[in-house]
């Protein structure tokens, strides 16, 4: 017993040792990177059921402890479950200020899913684990440290540097309305950029690409639903079944492919991601960005859903409701389609090929989420160099790509209140371990202590 008590003592001594080893390995603003990304993720934020009021409330104390003033770290928005914060660091002139984005909400996650505890920042094989800890509560953790470190270093830039971190970019999009509207200077911002969007992406165990998000898909959703009188199960009517009478509709639409429309931004990463790629990808890369595309190209490339989502508008079935008892006939079928649709395809006319394919049907159309106009940034000259510069000097080697996104984020009602916006997380990972919003979501260290200094070395350059 004392043999196992002694064993137990050395090995909880070594534990400890490595801890404190680690700890000690992180510099000063390593460890505050880290600090303030802890405090992110522990405070549950829940979309639609806790809030964000304990996560907002808890940025600004640590704001104003650093001396930012009641009017330049506070608490913002419609209502306290949604609690936006507002951060402003003045400059030195009235020219229209930089905005950056991220937000604070989170999707939900069960204990009983994950390998870790969701709501506890978990270091593990060099990789910290948590809910929100890629999507998007690093995104805001660089924001944060950067604003703490600015003010700290005393920059005093050209002009006003804004940050808004929003409550509900998980659902609908509200609280980034009512900040465009209610925070100071948001409105004429020259450009902004968003945390939640860009990021680069580690090839062969390599940092290679930088993704510089200018431009997103539309989301919309469409509800079809098909109705019958019903009736006993034991005397079918096959040909009213409205069940059956949505199959043929969703087979059509699972083997339905929208036209390719590339854009300036999708065809500049189609152009940039094949030279890096090289080979057949590559050439059916090139291929597919120039005036006449290789229709084998194409359909190779279609085979990836990566690069099938950047040339096209997609629609899938993603929900199905019918019948309302095992032994009566179906008195309704019902399905969702989900669409993202490219910013330069026309929404009428994508709505005008789903009526046509579900038409035979006799299905009744209800339009769930309308589709809301997502217009791509222009490429600027003075991000793009910027972006650039800093790539090299911190990524030599990584190459910038532009990007579209295929998923929304709050950066599309910036767009349509004529700002600008980029995505440069700068946040490196391995395309194929994506894991936000899902099981065990994690980011590696390194990468995240990386992307934090990136956005402290990028902002000042664009706001000089």
């Amino acid at each position: 017993m004392k043999f196992r008590l002694a064993g137990f003592a050395v090995s909880f001594a070594f534990v400890l040792l490595a801890i404190l080893a680690s700890a000690q390995s992180l510099t000063p603003e390593q460890k505050l990177a880290k600090d303030v990304l802890k405090e992110l993720v522990e405070i549950n934020t829940t979309t639609d059921t806790i809030g964000t009021e304990r996560a907002a409330q808890a940025v600004v104390a640590r704001l104003r402890a650093a001396g930012f003033s009641e009017d330049d770290a506070r608490v913002m928005g419609a209502d306290a479950k949604h609690s936006n914060v507002f951060i402003r660091l003045r400059g030195r002139s009235a020219e229209k200020p930089i905005v950056m984005i991220a937000h604070l909400d989170v999707v939900p996650a069960r204990r009983e899913d994950w390998s870790f505890d969701p709501f506890t920042l978990t270091e593990d094989g060099g990789y910290y684990y948590a809910r929100g800890v890629r999507d998007d509560k690093a995104g805001d953790a660089s924001i944060i440290v950067s604003m703490l470190r600015w003010k700290k270093e005393g920059l005093a830039p050209g002009r006003d540097i804004i940050a808004l971190l929003s409550s509900d970019e998980e659902t609908n999009g509200t609280a980034i309305q009512w900040l465009i509207q209610n925070a100071p200077g948001v409105k004429g911002a020259d450009f902004a950029l968003n945390a939640d969007a860009g990021g680069g992406e580690v090839r062969g165990g390599k940092r290679a690409v930088f993704d510089l998000q200018a431009s997103e898909k539309i989301y919309a959703d469409y509800e079809f639903t098909v109705r019958d009188r019903g009736g006993h199960s034991s005397q079918p009517r096959p040909a009213d079944n409205p069940i059956y009478r949505l199959a043929g509709p969703l087979a059509k639409l699972a083997a339905y492919q929208f036209p390719i429309n590339l854009n300036d931004v999708t065809r500049g990463y189609f152009q940039r991601l094949g030279a890096l790629e090289g080979g057949d990808i590559g050439r059916d890369m090139q291929s597919v960005a120039s005036a006449r595309p290789s229709p084998e190209a194409v359909a190779r490339l279609s085979a990836t859903p990566q690069y099938n989502s950047q040339m096209r508008t997609t629609c899938v079935a993603t929900e199905i409701d019918g019948g309302h008892a095992p032994n009566a006939l179906p008195q309704m079928a019902k399905v969702n389609v989900n669409c993202r649709i490219l910013p330069n395809d026309k929404p009428a006319e994508i709505q005008r090929t789903l009526e046509s394919i579900f038409s035979p049907s006799g299905a009744e159309l209800r339009v769930a989420t309308a589709p809301k106009n997502s217009p791509a940034s222009p490429l600027r000259p003075d991000v793009v160099k910027a972006v650039e510069e800093l790539v090299a000097k911190q990524f030599p080697g990584a190459i910038v790509v532009p990007e579209m996104s295929a998923g929304a984020t709050d950066g599309l009602f910036l767009r349509n209140a004529g700002v600008p916006v980029y995505g440069v997380l700068g946040l490196f990972q391995d395309p194929s371990d994506s894991r936000s919003h899902g099981r065990d979501e994690r980011i590696p260290v390194d990468s995240y202590f990386d992307a934090v200094e990136f956005w402290h070395e990028l902002v000042p350059m664009l706001a000089k």
